[in-house]
Order: structure tokens, then sequence, then C-alpha cells
């Protein structure tokens, strides 16, 4: 009796084993029933989705300080993809968990837009290292604690566009992303005025660049005939001019 129980036993724990795919390219197909239990034949890569950069050159760096720029650039104080913005009205140092929650607000708020987009102008790439309080001098640099990225002031950080996007969408929106970051903001669009330092200035439209030997030539032939047009036009005065300034010969 006890023969047949030990029978069903076994084959009842036949049929719960675990055994890798036979289809499998894997090494761990042709591995034992228990080793297919712990090692699975496909692994799932999940990715960690947060902002930090792929590769650095060091480990650690000095975080610095935001200088305020007043050398005339304004380079970043305006939009170039979206319709409304996003900007600083201070320097501050901004960690990449703040420029998460900020965009996260914005696609929350943004999701019953239909073509709505968001774009982020910065990217986090400097590594903060922090020491202990009451801590000695020495004993080399502190530990990471997180990345973060310098935006000067007038600095367009987030930007929103689409097709029905409207105003009042847009602030309502913009409002939200503005509560998550440690600086006081202004939402900004495409007729708002570039920023340098605490002053608003007027945008240079940029020179078109010339970059190749036949534009270049072309350029100089259309200087040296402006000169050329402009050269008859002085002749007359600077006739009179020596006429009256030479000695009569009498």
């Amino acid at each position: 009796m006890s023969f047949f129980r030990a029978n069903s036993l076994l084959s009842s724990l036949s049929r719960l084993s675990i055994a890798p795919s036979p289809s499998s390219s894997s090494p761990l197909a042709s591995t034992s029933t228990s080793t297919g239990v712990f090692h699975p034949a496909h692994t799932l890569q999940v990715r960690h989705k947060s902002l930090v950069p792929r590769r650095t050159k060091y480990r650690k760096a000095h975080k610095g300080r935001v200088p305020l720029a007043l050398g005339g650039s304004t380079k970043g104080s305006t939009l170039e993809w979206g319709d409304y913005g996003l900007r600083v009205n201070e320097a501050v140092r901004l960690s990449a968990k703040h420029l998460e929650v900020a965009e996260a607000a914005l696609k929350r708020g943004l999701k019953p837009v239909r073509g709505s987009k968001v774009y982020l102008r910065v990217f986090p790439d400097i590594p903060v290292c922090i020491k202990g309080n009451e801590t000695r001098m020495g004993k080399g640099k502190g530990t990471f604690e997180f990345w973060a990225c310098r935006a000067k002031m007038g600095r367009v950080i987030l930007e929103i566009g689409g097709p029905n996007l409207r105003p009042e969408i847009a602030h309502a929106v913009m409002k939200l992303a503005a509560a998550k970051l440690p600086c006081t903001t202004e939402v900004v669009d495409r007729s708002s005025q570039a920023r340098v330092g605490y002053a608003d200035v007027d945008k240079e439209p940029l020179a078109p660049r010339v970059v190749t030997l036949g534009e270049v030539q072309q350029a100089q032939q259309a200087r040296a005939q402006q000169r050329q047009a402009a050269a008859p036009a002085d002749l007359p005065a600077a006739a009179a001019a020596t006429a009256t300034a030479a000695p009569s010969p009498l």
C-alpha cells in the first residue's frame, strides 16, 4: 500500500516540476529542472527612466555656483520649439528630481489636450557630492548625492506646444509646474523679450553664415561693387576741395 502511495506522490511532483522552454537559444535551456527554476531563460531588463547621464568623464566634479550673466548674451532666454515656456527669474541649481516632478506635472496637466508636447531645455549632468554635518576637514570629497544643473537668470527650462493648446490652459499648467521648483519663475511666449541679467532686451536677428568659398567670393564682389558705386558721387566734392586748396600759378 505504501508503494502505491509513493508512486502517486512522485507522479504529482513530476507534474509540478518547472522546466525551461526547449526552443530557447539560451545555454540555460539545456540545464536540469532545478537549475531552470532559479535561472530563467529570458531575463527582463528594466531601464531606469530618471534623468541621469549615460556616461561621464569623471565620477565627481565641482558643483560650482551659478554666476550672474551680464556679458550681453541672450542665449537660452527665449523659446525655441514650443509656444509657451517657463523661465526662471533667479540663478538657481536644479536637481534631477525637481525637473522630473515639474515635467510630470506638465504632462499630467496636458494629458486632455491632443497633440501637446513638452520640451526640456536643461539636463542635470553635474554630480553633487555632500559630506555629513559636523565632519572634520579632509578625508577626501563627500559621497555622491544627486545630479543637478545650473540655470542662470532668464533661462528657459521647460517649453510646451501643440496645435490645440489654448493660452489659458498653458498658463494654468505652467503654474502647476512652477509650484514644484525652488525658485521664482515666469511664463513666456513667442512675443516675450530676451533677458540679459535683470533687464529685458530685444532679440537680435542672427546674420546668415557664410560657409562656402563661392559665397565668400560673392560677398567680396558685392562689397567691391558697392565701393565703386559710391566712389563717383564723392569725386566732384573731392575735386572741388583740392581746387580751392591749391595755390594760384600767378
